[in-house]
């Protein structure tokens, strides 16, 4: 078996991370690399961390004070690993023996390959994964009912795989090094899996779930659904069973918030996927959008959805405001509707009145590259209360495959 390193990077979620390293090491001993990364934990991690023993463990710490997230770790872990294959595995996964085996079977240059996920039902369920109430904490996992029902699964999905992409996934170093590895937009977190799995897909990688490796994911365990899941609501599915819908953390819905915003400034659409989680990348567009009447709530809803904003609203008001929340330079996406070299860079112009801006014409912001896409030729139209200009169609989505 090819020896392979499981990247794990943790902030403040050591019982997770135990059980994560622990199945590692019951399922494979010393047989694979463990990169361990500590992210300014200040609940014991890299203490623990560095009462680990083998030469099978890389440890590396961020010190902080300040987070700098799995974002960042995860190209650290890459970095600092030292076999040719390597695997993104959560903090709150548990992984199985046939995990590494039934993946790299699939295995080779130009191909990522994903496991499949069995979680507890705190997301609804998909065909990519199976949803089994095999516990929402460490201390209750069930882990006797897990393997065996993971020997059943193994037999009854045998050599099977579907194409999409999900966590825990494996590729070549020098793959994840052709695209730049993670982009940085996206630190400390979230969004940072779905730009790089958009930029596999372009890169023309095949996206492989392997239908007979298996982990199990508490879910979300590191950010989202902190320890001692409070369960907003229990929803019943048609199937009978229960969705037990946990409250977000407010670090994670106010890093949600901002990261949605640099997504739609770089892919210029919101994250579409198939059912089996396969990207679905629409093309990129240099678009502006030209507001009269804006005011600065209207500014700050259209400002992410184009390369360009002219405006008659005291715009530096808004970049005061949002400049901290963004990599992007905001002096250059916002701009007077006076500025006489307005259109110079611009293919397309949507121009808007904001006395009349509706929710619909919203929509059709959102929709806009899928519209163009399809009906879209030089040119002037009509949606709604928006005067749509095409000068020229460009498609520049692949400038986005690598991340410099």
């Amino acid at each position: 078996m090819d020896r392979i390193s499981f990247i794990i990077p943790s902030r403040n979620n050591l019982k997770y991370l135990q059980q994560a390293v622990a199945s590692i090491t019951e399922c494979y001993g010393s047989a694979h690399d463990i990169v361990l990364l500590d992210d300014a934990s200040t609940d014991g991690t890299w203490e623990w961390i560095q009462s680990l023993e083998g030469e099978h463990f890389v440890k590396y710490r961020n010190k902080g004070p300040e987070r700098v997230g799995h974002t960042i770790l995860y190209d650290k872990g890459v970095e600092l690993s030292r076999t040719e294959i390597f695997s993104i595995l959560h903090a709150d996964m548990i992984t199985t023996k046939n995990h590494v085996a039934n993946s790299l079977k699939h295995m080779k240059p130009g191909v990522v390959v994903a496991a499949t996920r069995i979680e507890p039902p705190l997301h609804p369920p998909g065909p990519e994964k199976y949803v089994r109430a095999f516990g929402f904490e460490p201390e209750e996992f069930k882990r006797d009912a897990f393997l065996s029902d993971v020997e059943v699964l193994e037999q009854s999905n045998k050599d099977q795989h579907t194409n999409g992409i999900f966590a825990p996934w494996m590729m070549f170093k020098s793959d994840f090094k052709a695209i730049g590895g993670h982009d940085p937009l996206f630190a400390p977190m979230e969004l940072e899996d779905s730009d790089i799995f958009n930029r596999m897909h372009l890169a023309g990688y095949e996206l492989i779930q392997s239908r007979d490796a298996f982990v199990y994911h508490m879910t979300c365990r590191g950010s989202r659904f902190k320890d001692g899941i409070e369960i907003e609501a229990e929803i019943p599915l048609p199937d009978g069973t229960i969705w037990y819908k946990p409250k977000d953390s407010e670090e994670y819905k106010a890093l949600r918030a901002i990261k949605f915003r640099e997504w739609w400034r770089k892919w210029g659409q919101n994250v579409l996927h198939d059912e089996l989680m396969m990207p679905k990348v629409l093309p990129k567009y240099n678009i502006a959008i030209r507001v009269e009447n804006c005011s600065q709530d209207l500014l700050r809803l259209l400002e992410p959805w184009c390369d360009r904003i002219y405006s008659d609203t005291e715009w530096m008001k808004y970049i005061t405001l949002e400049q901290p929340n963004t990599k992007f330079d905001l002096r250059k996406r916002c701009h007077d509707l006076t500025d006489l070299n307005r259109y110079d860079y611009d293919d397309i112009v949507v121009e808007i009145n904001g006395n009349r801006f509706t929710q619909q014409d919203y929509n059709v912001i959102e929709n806009l590259s899928a519209i163009i896409q399809d009906s879209g030729e030089p040119g002037l139209f009509q949606l709604g209360n928006l005067k749509i200009t095409i000068i020229s169609i460009i498609d520049r989505k692949n400038e986005l495959i690598i991340c410099k």
